[in-house]
């Protein structure tokens, strides 16, 4: 269903105003006058904005301002909701990933997803790691034993997993969990990793490691992480976009947009004025 061309929002800083936000870094994730609508109710308003390659941007903002929408189109989750639509375009290294061309699935293939709360499988440690794989016809013994190994490395849980790795998953703490999840997500080597609030869940020290995590997966994956909570989008993430009802106030690198926020809107909600 295609919507009736809205008039365009006023430029948002370090994006629209002629300047790189991410300080010349080459985009990876580009969003061109992206808006969405729930069954004619729009939820997005002309988002435009670059996500670079191999670095962790935040998304925040008080609850119901979009970003978790946002993060779920990402790989098209929103398609599974019906009366969806959307005008704009979304591409990834090039490509709309609204191509009639591209398959969903490969899609989510190649953009892997951690929810807010960690949703293991009732099955063994090593078949919630290989599921992918396994829906994907890959059955040697030798590449699912590596994947397992290599992804629980990744995701920081081999050491503590490694004997155990036929117990099932549901035996393990809530941190270990999310951590499975992450193993998971990146068991088929995606190149993007949406993180939908992914500590809210977990007590202070579980979040310490999967936040020290997600320094480490930078290397391999670019991340996009939706979190209420401020302190870790500036421990975590090198730029930080702040939503507010629909649109996007404010895209800048991390460091600005907590010390010196050009809108202030950034700084009333940072500041704890409201949200």
């Amino acid at each position: 269903m295609t919507q009736p061309t809205q008039e365009k929002p006023n430029p948002v800083p370090g994006i629209d105003a002629g300047e790189p936000a991410g300080g010349g870094i080459p985009d990876f994730i580009k969003i061109m006058d992206f808006s969405f609508f729930y069954s004619g109710k729009q939820a997005l308003f002309d988002i435009s904005m670059d996500i670079p390659e191999k670095q962790v941007t935040a998304f925040i903002g008080p609850s119901g301002c979009g970003k978790s929408t946002l993060l779920r189109n990402l790989n098209r989750m929103n398609d599974l909701v019906e009366g969806i639509s959307h005008r704009g375009d979304i591409f990834v290294n090039g490509q709309s990933i609204y191509d009639p061309h591209i398959e969903v699935i490969s899609l989510r293939k190649r953009v892997g997803m951690v929810f807010q709360k960690s949703n293991p499988f009732p099955k063994s440690i090593y078949e919630n790691v290989v599921y992918p794989l396994r829906v994907a016809g890959q059955n040697s013994k030798s590449a699912l034993d590596e994947t397992v190994e290599r992804s629980l490395k990744g995701a920081a849980l081999w050491e503590e997993a490694k004997d155990r790795l036929h117990e099932s998953a549901l035996s393990l703490s809530g941190g270990q969990m999310q951590r499975l999840c992450i193993a998971r997500a990146i068991a088929n080597r995606p190149e993007i990793l949406l993180m939908d609030e992914p500590c809210s869940a977990l007590d202070p020290i579980a979040t310490v490691k999967v936040e020290e995590l997600i320094h480490e997966l930078k290397k391999e994956f670019t991340i996009v992480i939706v979190t209420h909570n401020m302190q870790q989008a500036t421990r975590c993430s090198d730029r930080t976009a702040f939503f507010y009802l629909g649109k996007l106030i404010e895209l800048n690198n991390t460091d600005v947009i907590f010390s010196n926020p050009g809108q202030k809107q950034t700084e009333d909600y940072i500041t704890g004025r409201f949200g």
